[in-house]
């Protein structure tokens, strides 16, 4: 039973980098400038997941559960409004008048970051559920 325990603790550990990847994209997404003052437009991150517990204690549960793969920068295109008196519009070309906005779709992040709680909170049932299984058997036990 110390494994479901384990797979369920790897499971809220991913989701919550998920929600904080989800957080982090909200809170940028109308970013337009980097540290530098330059115009370089937020990207949305995106969190891959992975079989397995590298960080768990146990040989056998570092095959069961999920941890975070990577954190990558969506390459997705950039949005583009027009404005043509923005200081941040592109001068020249065929994009003259437009600034650069972020790749961060809300809606589409608002939809993950509700799937993410869901399945964090699935983890915390199971996890939970383990929890009173092992105090019964205890209690038959003793």
């Amino acid at each position: 039973m110390y494994g479901s325990l384990d797979v369920s603790t790897s499971g809220m550990v991913a989701q919550r980098a998920r929600l904080e990847a989800i957080s982090a994209n909200i809170a940028n997404k109308d970013t337009i400038l980097d540290a530098k003052g330059q115009v370089n437009p937020y990207r949305a991150r995106i969190v891959h997941f992975a079989p397995g517990d590298p960080t768990s204690t146990t040989p056998g549960g570092q095959q069961m559960g999920v941890h975070v793969s990577k954190i990558e920068i969506d390459q997705s295109p950039l949005n583009w409004k027009w404005d043509p008196d923005s200081a941040y519009a592109v001068k020249s070309g065929a994009r003259a008048g437009y600034v650069p906005h972020s790749n961060v779709n809300e809606v589409f992040e608002q939809m993950n970051a509700m799937e993410a709680a869901r399945a964090y909170e699935a983890n915390v049932v199971a996890a939970e559920s383990t929890k009173a299984m092992t105090a019964q058997v205890l209690r038959l036990l003793a």
